[in-house]
């Protein structure tokens, strides 16, 4: 998969960081929270039809964004989501959660009004960190 092939509303709402092994990795642009979607090379658009292979490495591939929101970016919480109700490719939501965020405990969905937009140096930063830690094949930015 490449970007060309990436529903338009997720390209409009992330920037595109590159490829793992699975999955294109996106970013959303409101820097207020880690929030991350996969978007798994498939044309299945439900995670839980996968065949069980793909759906491991899949997995896998959120995992290791859990891990780097947990272990590079220091939150302790992570939640993940997989709705595709508005956008019918399958994509996956691992979105960093803190005590001290806007809209604590809710959902980030509706409930997110700050905005911050991410710096060039941060976004390459978080790249390179990725391209380290799961192999991330990067985008140009």
């Amino acid at each position: 998969m490449d970007r060309s092939q990436i529903h338009p509303q997720l390209l409009a709402d992330c920037h595109y960081l590159g490829s793992v092994r699975a999955c294109e990795v996106l970013l959303n642009r409101n820097a207020v929270l880690p929030w991350f979607i996969l978007v798994p090379d498939t044309h299945i658009t439900d995670l839980l039809d996968l065949p069980e292979h793909h759906r491991d490495v899949v997995m896998a591939d959120c995992a290791a964004i859990s891990g780097f929101i947990k272990q590079v970016l220091g939150y302790a919480k992570v939640n993940f989501g997989g709705l595709g109700n508005l956008v019918p490719q399958m994509h996956l939501h691992i979105i960093g959660r803190s005590e001290e965020d806007p809209c604590w405990p809710n959902p980030v969905w509706g409930n997110l009004s700050v905005v911050r937009h991410y710096e060039q140096m941060e976004l390459l930063g978080w790249q390179a960190d990725l391209q380290k830690m799961m192999d991330l094949v990067p985008a140009d930015l």
